[in-house]
């Protein structure tokens, strides 16, 4: 019999052909992109540590295809560079490859037009190979083999996100600003109306921009914060630097945990997000968002003004000290955005003017603003008296004490606003009839510790009152006693209070006001109980009237970022949470201070009066 001329056909096991489908839909994982091995949609370029991701990927319910960076090990997958984001690839035919000038370029359709994307790097030989990698922070490079010189970095051409280590701002040598501009949508990451920037122009500054007008104004770096995020100081998650010199204007910052994952965006909102991803939760955790108050918004009440969102008037706009409103009738329909001006016939440029403090203040746009580091704040004082164009001034640097003179000249005093904790005082120029006026309240330091001590001493009895007096109702309401026996722990708490009477000197009081020193020493020997009210028998719920105590020290701390908001006590009240060790309140502070000061002691001048919104905290 005649053999066959036909090739045996092998016949592949269905599970094996279903693997070799599902290998080539998945395409490889690559550590390295050479002239070689270039990067098909569907490859994936892992950093060395795994913590990042090359690859090609879809938006939302987009279909269009894009060249892009994400967190490799979190589960929400979360994009913060994207190539190709104004030309989107129709179809998975994406080819990321290195071209025979040592160039990335991002080609489709089979290679058959021109690149929809490229890296600018400048490759100074042709005979030196290069090669393309992530690194361990996130930023993709292509460098030359050899060397190790990087040529080109994502970090340099950021889209929407800002990363650990990835620097916002200007190379004053090369001229590249790294700027942020939000997605368009969720599912389109082409440009959108939102750009973070640094703002070089004056003093520099922090800027939103919506559709090239300013949005949102972080303002100058204070030394540990932007002068329009308070919030930012302290902080336990990351540590920010400001770098501004010959060679660049530029803003970075880095993780205290390296193990964490972190990332401040914008939102195709408008929103400035800060988040750390939550492992153990698998989701993103919020800790700033900006801007959402009425007065973070940019020039909201106009010039000459400022924006007090915590007004007991509940219009956020008020002038600054010496001017008045330029449209009293829109001011009265509660629309300041036409500003302040100074009244008709004042001038700040004769005998007698000064200055008023403002405090807790965003300071206003430093765009026309000048800063000299060499002088303190009284020789800044000084100089803007020199000068009757100077119409404000404050420390450049608010660490240490403070250190620099940032003062305003000429133009009007623009998005300017008050916060509740934080914030850097700024002294506003006024003529002499304003300044005498002003100084007629006797604000001096002295009184002003005083009127904050006797408030904080109310806050801390009526809650302490409060809290026995609840107390009290419960415990007679848990049972009734006899008459007899009621009369007879009547008479027996009396007797004991009248002894308590003669013995301190006072009268017996049903409401006692408490002497904070007394309570501060009770508090520190562990004696709080104290100063319970007797009447109550012992019988109440010691853990409650503690944690009552701890509540109303931390009331009456010496600082304010150190003092719950009247939200916080009331969430403390009402919830079993972990409460901070209160430190010595500033009563038993000042009373020390008091008793120690030399009688010499240094009267406080005429410009030093303060104009601040009495704050419920």
């Amino acid at each position: 019999m005649r053999a066959s001329m036909h090739r045996p056909i092998l016949l592949f096991p269905a599970s094996l052909l279903l693997l070799l489908l599902l290998r080539q839909s998945h395409g490889k994982t690559l550590d390295t992109i050479t002239q070689a091995i270039p990067l098909h949609d569907g490859d994936h370029l892992l950093s060395e540590d795994g913590n990042y991701t090359l690859g090609f990927f879809s938006p939302g319910n987009s279909t269009y295809r894009f060249l892009g960076l994400w967190f490799n090990k979190v589960t929400e997958q979360t994009v913060f560079w994207v190539a190709n984001r104004e030309r989107p690839i129709n179809g998975t035919s994406g080819v990321l490859s290195i071209d025979s000038q040592g160039k990335l370029v991002l080609h489709c359709c089979n290679n058959g037009s021109s690149p929809i994307w490229s890296s600018n790097a400048s490759i100074s030989s042709l005979e030196i190979a290069t090669i393309a990698q992530i690194q361990d922070t996130g930023n993709f490079i292509l460098l030359q083999e050899q060397s190790k010189l990087v040529l080109w970095q994502s970090f340099d051409y950021p889209t929407d996100t800002l990363m650990p280590f990835m620097k916002l701002g200007l190379d004053r040598k090369t001229g590249l600003d790294r700027v942020l501009t939000s997605w368009r949508s969720n599912d389109d990451p082409r440009q959108g109306n939102f750009t973070r920037s640094m703002d070089p122009t004056g003093y520099p500054q922090l800027f939103l921009y919506k559709n090239g007008a300013p949005y949102w104004r972080g303002g100058p770096w204070t030394g540990q914060r932007w002068s329009g995020l308070p919030q930012t100081v302290n902080s336990y998650i990351t540590n920010g630097r400001f770098i501004n010199d010959e060679n660049e204007l530029t803003f970075s910052y880095e993780l205290k945990n390296q193990s964490l994952f972190s990332r401040i965006v914008i939102e195709p909102s408008g929103l400035i997000q800060s988040s750390t991803w939550h492992d153990r939760e698998q989701r993103w955790i919020l800790f700033a968002s900006i801007p959402v108050e009425q007065c973070d918004f940019y020039g909201t009440c106009g010039p000459n003004s400022n924006c007090n969102p915590y007004n007991i008037s509940q219009f956020a706009c008020t002038c600054l000290p010496g001017f008045e409103p330029k449209s009293p009738a829109d001011w009265q329909l509660r629309d300041g955005s036409g500003g302040c001006v100074r009244p008709p016939g004042i001038s700040t440029c004769e005998r007698g003017e000064g200055f008023v403090r403002m405090a807790r203040v965003k300071v206003p746009d430093t765009s026309q603003a000048r800063v000299d580091m060499t002088m303190n704040l009284k020789e800044c004082e000084q100089e803007c008296l020199k000068n009757c164009s100077c119409k404000a001034y404050t420390s450049a640097d608010e660490r240490n004490g403070g250190s620099g003179c940032l003062a305003w000249y000429g133009e009007d005093l623009l998005d300017t606003r008050t916060f509740s904790d934080m914030g850097q005082d700024l002294y506003v120029r006024v003529d002499a009839a304003t300044l005498a006026s002003l100084s007629k309240k006797g604000d001096s330091p002295r009184k002003r510790i005083v009127i904050a001590t006797a408030v904080a001493c109310i806050i801390l009895a009526l809650l302490l009152s409060f809290t026995l007096f609840i107390l009290k109702r419960r415990r007679e309401s848990r049972r009734e006693r006899s008459a007899a026996m009621a009369s007879a722990a009547y008479l027996d708490n009396d007797q004991s209070r009248n002894m308590n009477d003669i013995k301190d000197g006072t009268e017996n009081l049903d409401l006692s006001l408490f002497d904070l020193s007394t309570v501060w020493e009770c508090w520190k020997g562990g004696r709080c109980l104290d100063i319970v009210d007797p009447s109550l028998g012992g019988d109440y719920p010691e853990h409650e009237v503690l944690r009552c105590i701890r509540i109303g020290l931390l009331c009456v701390q010496e600082f304010t970022m150190d003092r719950p908001t009247m939200s916080a006590v009331v969430f403390m009240l009402g919830n079993k949470v972990s409460l901070p060790t209160p430190n010595q309140p500033s009563s038993a502070l000042n009373r020390r201070r008091d008793t120690s000061s030399s009688s010499g002691e240094r009267t406080n001048s005429m410009n030093q009066v303060s104009l601040t919104t009495i704050e419920p905290r």
